[in-house]
């Protein structure tokens, strides 16, 4: 999917949280046009994270997507972290971004392969970034809509290190 992108020599994308939020993920909800087009567009869910790198438009050592998020429950609130042949489980408390106003939220996530709560944990790693103060409830969407968030704004990345388990079978270890 990498797409031949007009970039200047030299360029690096590698935005801070606030930048993320306000030049990117605000404009995506807004349909306004992004300038550099180097963040795809894919349910990001329906895949395994060892997945992702060819899906992206640009990256090498981490990777941007646009993806939507589904509740897990047709009138809950809670997010569906199923993806692939696992699921990504939250770590760490969330993350209020933007000064002096909080614009966004970001939510730090970790990919374990297999099923909830026996996944073996991987080095995958998701910083996932909400609009802060959007209107989630069932009520507002039509009647059996999963759909909780249009657009969450995702960078994925594989942490440095070993493996901690070597149980996972090689078809599921990604590259």
């Amino acid at each position: 999917m990498k797409a031949e992108l007009n970039l200047p020599a030299g360029f690096r994308f590698h935005p801070t949280d606030e930048e993320l939020v306000n030049f990117y993920l605000c404009r995506k909800c807004a349909s306004e046009q992004i300038s550099a087009p180097v963040i795809a567009e894919i349910d990001l869910y329906k895949f395994n994270p060892w997945e992702l790198p060819e899906m992206s438009l640009y990256g090498e050592k981490e990777w941007y997507f646009f993806s939507p998020r589904d509740r897990k429950y047709p009138n809950g609130s809670r997010p569906n972290r199923a993806a692939g042949s696992g699921y990504w489980k939250a770590t760490g408390a969330d993350k209020p971004i933007g000064k002096p106003k909080t614009l966004g939220i970001k939510k730090a996530l970790v990919f374990y392969a297999g099923k909830a709560p026996k996944g073996i944990k991987t080095n995958w790693i998701m910083h996932e970034y909400r609009l802060a103060n959007v209107d989630r409830s069932a009520s507002v969407h039509k009647k059996n809509n999963l759909r909780l968030d249009d657009w969450v704004l995702c960078r994925i990345y594989k942490r440095k290190g070993p493996w901690r388990s070597t149980t996972l079978p090689m078809r599921n270890r990604g590259p």
